[in-house]
């Protein structure tokens, strides 16, 4: 469906879009998948972070220049008996980050697992991104940089090294997927234009599945 043109506002400037998609945090167990969405929402980082049970929902917005991007994210339990429940979680969204632990080979392994997974059963054109966790603790590295690197580009898959920690990369993961996110369905909105990239509050309110753009 073609675009329509954005409102225009009093002053002249355009309003952008808004879009919704569906994310899913994918890994497993103490790779920090729930630490590195408490950072990129709310900014905080909690030491000793309990084990997630099931799958826990949060919401953040992130602004690309014209268009505000809802992400939907749903953060999964990575404990093998809730392998099963995953599916009914990666259903229908439009981009998931697969977590591993730079530490330990086998969260890597185990990542690669969950990249064919979803490669197979979730949506064709899901973006995908491969997250390798506490980059703070690389004196105690055990999956190398160019090795998961290489298994990113084969696999076209979006790829960075993160700390839930420091930050670092936290935000810059979800932006990128945001970017590659396609933004041509529905149109109009009325979001004021923004300039750059901007991550606003979270909201912690269940909404619809799926990806839109309004």
């Amino acid at each position: 469906m073609a675009n329509r043109a954005g409102a225009q506002r009093p002053n002249g400037a355009t309003q952008g879009k808004i879009c919704q998609f569906k994310l899913v945090l994918l890994g497993e167990s103490a790779v920090g998948k729930s630490s590195l969405v408490l950072r990129f929402v709310k900014g905080q980082f909690h030491e000793y972070q309990e084990s997630t049970i099931g799958a826990a929902f949060l919401t953040q917005t992130v602004c690309l220049d014209d268009t505000t991007v809802k992400f939907e994210i749903w953060d999964t339990a990575g404990q093998e008996r809730y392998h099963s429940l995953a599916p009914m979680y990666y259903r229908g969204a439009q981009a998931a980050i697969v977590v591993y632990d730079i530490t330990n080979q086998d969260t890597f392994g185990r990542a690669k697992t969950w990249v064919k997974e979803l490669q197979r059963q979730a949506s064709p054109n899901i973006v995908i991104a491969l997250a390798g966790n506490k980059s703070d603790l690389s004196n105690k590295r055990m999956v190398e940089y160019e090795e998961a690197q290489a298994y990113a580009e084969e696999n076209s898959l979006l790829f960075m090294e993160t700390s839930a920690k420091t930050a670092m990369n936290v935000n810059d993961i979800f932006l990128a997927i945001a970017k590659k996110l396609p933004k041509n369905e529905g149109g109009g909105a009325a979001q004021p234009r923004q300039q750059g990239m901007k991550i606003n509050n979270s909201e912690t309110s269940q909404t619809s599945e799926g990806g839109c753009c309004k």
